[in-house]
């Protein structure tokens, strides 16, 4: 009986100690979200800063930017055709000199140079009916092909 007794009281002092132990320790809390509202507003007011910022640097550089015109350019294509595949014939003015060049694929080459004329291209008489044959009876071709 006495071991009994011994043992009963041992058991209730260990219980007591742990209990007494884990109340002496302290109790662990969660650690706080990483990501929390607040931080999200953070990176979200930030990220509209920025943009607002590359927005108003790209409207003062369009609007204080000295840009040329075509108009004052000194170099104007006045016609240009294609001859190949990847071939093409170019007329050019600059300053009061046409310059007809020829273009190819990482080749360009000067074939002549006059003097700007004093009849405006857009004078200049189209070709002959007689080039537009073939163009007359496409055009009949195909509306017949429509019709009937």
């Amino acid at each position: 009986m006495v071991n009994l007794r011994q043992l009963a009281l041992t058991g209730l002092s260990t219980l007591s100690w742990n209990a007494s132990a884990e109340l002496t320790h302290p109790v662990a809390t969660p650690p706080a979200p990483i990501v929390s509202a607040g931080s999200l507003l953070q990176v979200g007011a930030s990220l509209v800063l920025v943009l607002a910022a590359v927005a108003t640097v790209a409207w003062l550089m369009k609007r204080l930017n000295p840009h040329q015109t075509a108009s004052s350019s000194a170099v104007r294509v006045v016609s240009a055709t294609a001859v190949g595949q990847r071939e093409r014939v170019v007329l050019v003015e600059v300053d009061a000199t046409w310059l007809v060049i020829g273009v190819a694929p990482g080749h360009v080459t000067a074939l002549h140079s006059m003097a700007k004329p004093a009849v405006p291209i857009s004078n200049v008489p189209h070709p002959s009916s007689s080039d537009n044959k073939f163009a007359g009876w496409l055009k009949q071709t195909l509306e017949r092909g429509r019709n009937g």
